[in-house]
């Protein structure tokens, strides 16, 4: 049975809970000083909403509202964050919530500069805004033309009031006065192109950065250049100067390398190779701290340390995630807390669900460790492992010895990894002897127990390791287990059966201990994947042809076929309990297979129709969620509009006119309607409450030598009672006047909505109310007996009429046979009563007899 989401905009069971893994991407950061925390804070965009980290630990401490498409620039003051987002930006209080939004460009904005109470914009067709940020108005427009001088940096020169600096492709500069809109004065340039402008510590100077690589140190009040530095590797893509009294100054570039240069003794002190994976986004050292920021588009935001003597930066403090798309996930360990991830920038890295500081990477994997630490760093990129494609892990020996097992794109020997020590493994585990070289391994299990690690390779072979160790025990088969590539191995919990998928279409099941064949299934298809639910023994099969097939291990028979991708299936998971199967198919769509339910998900919290999908359902595009746990943009009343899977049923009042039904009360309103007398017998206290007297403010004394507190005189006289009788002059209830309505136009349904709301005690009233002693007539009980009959004969709360009828009668029964109004109502009422009663009696004697025989007979 298929499930799939009810809407056009929502999955009917699952609803987006956070994005994990995200730091950083290719828009430089902006890092903020606040005054009254008295510490640095950074900012890093990640697609439409941007994280702040403390610099101190750097720990997130706020995640900003999207907004309706990506970023594509920053930059901060020390009261708003300004994001751009195609030809639009806004202006963010406290790093999370918008509070303001200036609209006017018709080009995507790719520059912002704050300004004071005024921020200025740059779109792609070098047409420049000056807003006022709480106004929201435009100040000043200026517009260039970009086939002259299209602005590709911009600069508020420090001390300089009321100028900017705007850097362009063709290499030319110009300095503005945005107060009296006038252009200052024309830098020639150096025919080549402006990529980065920042201010230097000393006053007029200022870093240009150009896409030769070239990074100019110019005086802009003489318009001279004081030095010049280059580097080979691309334009500069990010400059920033050390304030801490160290003359230096760090320029980035497009491979990931950072230059470090001296500026007293214009020279080349020291490069950070390989700070990042990718072009270096923005780096910013921190005022009179010897600390560098730096992102890149690699996932990556990091803090280096430059207290050496030689001037070099290590690495002090890091957020990093994956820098490519991943190949493999899998919780590690039972409580759901940790998700381990293979990606293909070869990376095995273990995120948490519960708080970003127990995020870890476990790192490369390295061919040679001992020859890295040898020859340096310098040789880290030659002798890396290439990405996993598959991994198994298992905690129940992490502490003692390597418990994950993954193989390597093209690689045959298979590496174990630690968790706990976050590093590759001891062991690189692979067969002696083979006689081709282009074997490879494709599937890769551990046992439970976590002694053993089971791995197949594309050769049809499938060999057994012990972890410790790292020695071959075993493998299945004489030559080779399967003629084919192996496409999925996996061991049942107790270490009995082990279970291999070829890739010739046949499922074979072994003996764990003596590798001999058991039992062979043959499949429709040719096995893509394979996955085993050992609590409950079902195993799950992605074929080629796009199906799944679900097998229980115990009887090795297919007891469910699945179909509906329309593409490869990429991966697939068991909900805990082992009910439902969850598979993710390049066709860019989840499915859930119903085994048959039950998971944490949104049928616990609300209700959720579980209809079968036909095979051609077309499921619905819902939105990723965002790194923030609570959404912040909320759906319209349209979009959350429910379709006809998701319309709640709701149940009649009574489902057929022929059926008995009964309320909805809950007991305590009419099963003790008899014992009433009993229960206030009961509850009946010992003695009437007292009333505490009231101590007066001065305490008297008795006069004489010894003081003493005079004894509060007793009030003999007793207390009047405040309750008024008021006998005859006691007004009809609303029940009875609705029983007197009863009587004019035969309905009843007024009155017994009144007794459904009343208690035991309230009931018990009304109906002693009814005769005429109690200011009640003969009508008025020849009403009430009328209203049971309409209950009897509507089937409509049937429990409620037989209560209702034997508290009227075990109050009124002497005064019946006086009546024969009465009388004959009671008559008429008791045949209707054995009439509905033989029916149901009749009924649930065969019930009875069915279930007896159903319990003893032999079937």
């Amino acid at each position: 049975m298929e499930r799939g989401a009810g809407d056009r905009t929502a999955s009917a069971l699952f609803a987006g809970f956070r994005a994990l893994g995200l730091f950083s991407n290719d828009i430089p950061h902006v890092v903020r000083f606040s005054a009254l925390k008295r510490r640095f804070f950074v900012t890093t965009c990640v697609g439409k909403s941007f994280h702040t980290y403390d610099v101190q630990k750097l720990s997130l401490v706020a995640v900003s509202n999207s907004l309706p498409q990506d970023i594509c620039c920053m930059a901060a003051d020390g009261r708003l964050v300004f994001a751009a987002y195609g030809n639009v930006f806004s202006a963010f209080a406290r790093n999370k919530e918008v509070v303001h939004t200036f609209k006017g460009h018709k080009a995507e904005i790719h520059l912002l500069q704050p300004f004071g109470d005024h921020v200025i914009s740059v779109d792609t067709d070098s047409v420049l805004i000056i807003w006022h940020i709480y106004s929201e108005e435009e100040y000043l427009q200026l517009s260039f033309d970009k086939s002259v001088f299209k602005i590709s940096a911009i600069l508020h020169p420090s001390t300089y009031l009321n100028k900017i600096l705007l850097g362009s492709e063709q290499g030319s500069l110009q300095l503005w006065n945005v107060k009296s809109n006038k252009l200052l004065y024309t830098f020639a340039g150096w025919k080549t192109g402006v990529t980065a402008l920042q201010q230097a510590p000393a006053v007029d100077v200022v870093a240009v950065g150009l896409m030769s690589g070239q990074v100019i140190i110019h005086n802009i009040k003489f318009d001279e250049t004081l030095m010049k530095f280059r580097q080979d590797w691309g334009p500069i893509t990010s400059i920033s100067f050390r304030t801490d009294g160290h003359p230096v100054m760090a320029a980035g570039s497009p491979c990931g390398h950072i230059g470090l240069w001296d500026l007293e003794d214009k020279k080349l002190i020291n490069q950070m190779r390989n700070a990042h994976s990718t072009a270096i986004a923005g780096l910013t050292f921190l005022h009179r701290e010897p600390l560098l920021v730096t992102n890149g588009a690699d996932n990556a935001l990091r803090i280096w340390i430059f207290d050496g003597p030689t001037g070099e930066g290590r690495l002090l403090r890091f957020r990093m995630g994956h820098s490519a798309p991943l190949t493999k996930i899998r919780y590690y360990g039972q409580n759901g807390q940790q998700i381990l991830s293979a990606s293909q920038d070869g990376t095995l890295q273990s995120f948490s669900t519960i708080h970003e500081k127990f995020n870890k990477s476990l790192g490369h994997g390295l061919i040679n460790k001992k020859r890295v630490k040898r020859k340096g760093l310098q040789n880290a990129m030659t002798v890396r492992l290439p990405p996993i494609t598959e991994f198994a892990a298992e905690e129940a020996r992490e502490s003692d010895w390597d418990g994950i097992i993954a193989c390597h794109q093209g690689k045959l020997s298979c590496s174990t990894w630690n968790y706990q020590r976050s590093t590759i493994g001891a062991y690189f585990l692979k067969p002696k002897e083979l006689k081709k070289d282009d074997i490879t391994a494709t599937a890769v299990d551990i046992t439970s127990c976590g002694n053993f690690a089971v791995i197949g390779l594309s050769s049809g072979t499938i060999d057994v390791y012990n972890m410790q160790s790292g020695i071959h025990r075993g493998s299945f088969g004489k030559d080779q287990a399967h003629k084919g590539s192996i496409r999925g191995v996996a061991v049942d919990g107790l270490n009995q059966l082990t279970i291999s998928a070829g890739s010739e279409g046949l499922l074979k099941f072994w003996n764990f201990k003596n590798k001999i064949l058991i039992h062979s299934v043959s499949l429709d298809s040719s096995p893509n994947m394979m996955l085993l639910h050992r609590d409950s023994g079902i195993l799950g099969l992605a074929l080629d042809d796009f199906s799944i097939s679900v097998l229980d291990i115990e009887t090795r028979k297919i007891v469910r076929e699945f179909s509906g991708h329309q593409g490869q299936i990429n991966d697939m998971a068991f909900s805990p309990d082992g009910r439902w199967l969850i598979s993710a198919s390049m066709d860019c769509s989840i499915r859930t297979w119903d085994l048959p339910s039950g998971w944490s998900n949104i049928s616990l919290y609300s209700v959720v129709s579980l209809r079968p999908l036909p095979t051609d359902y077309v499921p619905s595009v819902v939105m990723l969620p965002g790194t923030c746990q609570t959404q912040d943009i909320e759906l319209s009343e349209e979009t959350t509009e429910p379709s006809d899977e998701m319309i709640a049923y709701d149940s009649p009042e009574q489902l057929n006119e022929q059926l008995v039904t009964l309320s909805l009360l809950p007991e305590s309103r009419w099963k003790n309607l008899l014992n009433l007398d009993v229960i206030k017998k009961k509850n009946k206290p010992k003695e009437p409450p007292k009333v505490p007297k009231s101590a007066p403010f001065f305490i008297p004394t008795v006069p004489g030598l010894v003081p003493r507190y005079a004894t509060p005189e007793q009030n003999n006289d007793p207390q009047q009672s405040k309750v008024v009788n008021l006998g005859i002059l006691a007004q009809k209830s609303d029940f009875c006047l609705k029983l007197e309505e009863g009587l004019v136009n035969n309905k009843y349904e007024a009155a017994l909505s009144l007794l459904k709301e009343l208690g035991p005690s309230g009931i018990e009233t009304e109906l002693r109310s009814l005769s005429p002693d109690c200011g009640g007539s003969i009508e008025v009980m020849k009403s009430f007996l009328k209203m049971i009959e309409m209950m009897l004969d509507r089937k409509r709360d049937f429990e409620l009429a037989q209560a209702y009828l034997a508290l009227f009668l075990k109050l009124h029964l002497k005064m019946l046979p006086s009546e024969p109004v009465l009388l004959e109502e009671v008559t008429k009422l008791s045949s209707q009563l054995e009439e509905t009663w033989i029916h149901l009696q009749s009924l649930f004697n065969q019930s009875m007899c069915v279930l007896n025989y159903i319990k003893s007979a032999l079937l």
